[in-house]
């Protein structure tokens, strides 16, 4: 890690809110380093960070913290950890395209309840990168309308092995294979999936370690581990 930018995607990545970062000027840095750690080779991270600020922005920095300024040095400090936690914000954001944004609206806007409390509590057991699957396919379906493909890829991406079945000769039914064992989080994240994805005509069946057997289909005729339909 050398940037503040990288810092604070792991700090995300590890589960620690950025707020709980504290930024000071280093006393001993490197001039070629952001980041000044007292290992090298740093691959966690601790909630205060020492930053060598006339890396990248010794405009910004020159004055605040000049030899002969002793003054309000409190004040100071508190500044400076309220500026880096600005410039963390714009280098995060710097990366981003549009669309990029508009998932961060529709993430904020699951987290207000706009969706239901019960949507956002289910969204809470998803990691950042599925929180970000099912915020950027909700975001097409309003774009798209295509409710059942963004079902299947949605499923698909929240459960590898997973797999939907059209059965609509007699009536719109969808059966779910998930592919995996039923566990508590794993039932909240399917129920999730069905109730922002799932068109309300369709009725569903959900298989979870065993799949149903499919004529002609050896993998999944096999004795002990096929479920009945």
């Amino acid at each position: 890690m050398n940037y503040i930018w990288d810092l604070v995607i792991k700090a995300r990545n590890s589960k620690m809110a950025k707020r709980d970062l504290y930024f000071s000027p280093a006393k001993v840095y490197s001039p070629y380093m952001e980041l000044s750690h007292e290992t090298l080779n740093a691959t966690t991270v601790e909630p205060s960070v020492e930053i060598n600020p006339y890396y990248r922005f010794y405009d910004i920095f020159r004055d605040l913290f000049d030899i002969n300024n002793t003054e309000e040095d409190e004040l100071r400090h508190t500044l400076f950890d309220i500026l880096i936690h600005f410039l963390a914000d714009m280098d995060l954001q710097q990366g981003m395209n549009k669309r990029e944004f508009y998932i961060k609206f529709v993430l904020r806007d699951l987290e207000a309840g706009i969706f239901g409390s019960h949507i956002w509590e289910k969204m809470k057991l998803l990691n950042k990168e599925e929180q970000e699957v099912v915020a950027g396919n909700i975001l097409s379906l309003y774009e798209t309308g295509e409710a059942v493909y963004l079902l299947k890829d949605t499923m698909r991406k929240l459960f590898k092995n997973s797999t939907i079945y059209a059965n609509c000769e007699e009536k719109d039914e969808l059966l779910f294979y998930v592919g995996q064992e039923e566990t508590v989080t794993a039932r909240a994240k399917l129920e999730l999936v069905k109730a922002i994805f799932l068109p309300v005509r369709f009725h569903t069946q959900t298989y979870w370690e065993h799949h149903f057997g499919i004529i002609d289909v050896e993998e999944t005729m096999r004795i002990d581990r096929m479920a009945m339909h």
